[in-house]
């Protein structure tokens, strides 16, 4: 998972007990859940908030998600969420992630989800406009 169109960000988090399922390790679901929190991150960090979204007419809504578990997350271990936007088109994202150890770098999962810009209004696929893309565009 090289390519890549924005700057890798780092979001960082603790596994907590809520966190875990049946078996003691992190829920599945969980992973899902912190992929949208580090991509929401992300865009704050670009300065895309969601209010932002909200203030031009249109928000990002999930197409698809596509999860890797490789290992399991444990409770109070530091984890690791490194992701960035691969690819943007006229009305879509494909946007990474690697979920990993901090202690020792060692890969609980690779993830990808695909989105589109949506108009709030009438729900309908809007084109991305270029202040966003150029807020996601690695400028190094």
């Amino acid at each position: 998972m090289t390519d890549r169109v924005s700057s890798i960000f780092e979001h960082e988090l603790t596994v907590c007990e809520d966190d875990l399922d049946e078996m003691q390790h992190v829920n599945n679901l969980q992973y899902l859940r912190w992929t949208l929190r580090a991509a929401s991150a992300h865009s704050r960090h670009v300065g895309w908030p969601t209010d932002r979204y909200r203030q031009l007419g249109s928000v990002w809504i999930v197409r698809s998600h596509q999860i890797t578990y490789k290992l399991a997350a444990q409770l109070g271990e530091r984890v690791l969420i490194r992701t960035w936007v691969a690819d943007m088109e006229r009305v879509s994202s494909l946007r990474r992630y690697e979920i990993m150890r901090v202690c020792d770098g060692r890969t609980f999962a690779k993830a990808e989800t695909k989105w589109v810009f949506v108009n709030i209004h009438n729900r309908e696929l809007q084109p991305i406009p270029d202040e966003i893309r150029a807020a996601f565009t690695d400028k190094s």
